[in-house]
This record gives structure tokens, C-alpha cells and sequence, in this order.
């Protein structure tokens, strides 16, 4: 099966390197997906989940305010100013990083659709973990 390599990287450092299957990224103009041989682009992110297949077939999530992403055949590197990774073990673990994305999304929300949206998609994604 074709993966390409992914970058997820904030001015704090790397949120995810390695190999994905497929990527779904906030684009600007709405949400779009990458697959391997993905035609190159550059086009900037709003607020929102980005969600990540892997090559062993999981998927993880990651809430990002705003960045830009490039994309060529062969690798996706966004760079974002601000990324929570909803990742952990355990309802507190949950419960402290669903906080901490919903703090980064309040500081740049545009509207409060907007962050109803991806609260919404934020904690589905959490649910998964448990």
C-alpha cells in the first residue's frame, strides 16, 4: 500500500513525523484530503482537526489555529503556530488535552460555529481513545 512521509510541525517542534495513508487538512476554502501521488500545492489552514491515517491503519488527530500546508507526490510538511495532538491514556489524560485544544481554539476562533465544530470533532475523536 503507498504512504507518503508527513510533518506536522509547530515553532515548539515536530507533532507527528512519519508515514501516513492519507491525510484530511482545514484548508481555507473547507477541509480537503491528500492521498500518495497527491498533485503538489501550497495553501494555508484555518483552525481545525487534522486527521491521520497511518500505515498501520490508525487514526490520529491533531487540533491546529491556523498555518499552511505543502504538499508534493511524495510528502505533506504542515507548519502550524499552535497544535494539540489528541492523544493519551485514561479519562484525566482525555479530559487535560481536550482542555488544551479547546483554549487554543478560543484564542484565534472566528466564530463560535466554528469552534462548536471542531469541539464537536475533537471529542468524537477523544471517545475513539477510550
Amino acid at each position: 500500500m503507498d504512504t507518503f512521509k508527513l510533518e506536522v510541525i509547530t515553532p515548539n517542534g515536530v507533532i507527528f513525523d512519519g508515514e501516513a495513508l492519507e491525510v484530511t487538512l482545514p484548508g481555507e476554502e473547507g477541509e480537503f484530503g491528500v492521498l500518495p501521488h497527491h498533485a503538489s500545492l501550497t495553501t494555508l489552514l484555518k483552525a481545525g482537526v487534522i486527521d491521520i491515517v497511518t500505515k498501520d491503519k490508525n487514526t490520529e488527530s491533531i487540533v491546529v489555529n491556523w498555518g499552511v500546508v505543502q504538499v508534493s507526490e511524495s510528502k505533506v510538511t504542515v507548519l502550524v503556530d499552535g497544535a494539540v495532538a489528541i492523544r493519551g491514556e485514561g479519562e484525566s489524560d482525555i479530559a487535560a488535552v481536550l482542555a488544551d485544544a479547546k483554549k487554543l481554539l478560543e484564542d484565534v476562533s472566528e466564530s463560535n460555529i466554528a469552534l462548536a465544530s471542531v469541539s464537536a470533532k475533537i471529542e468524537s475523536a477523544a471517545h475513539k481513545l477510550i
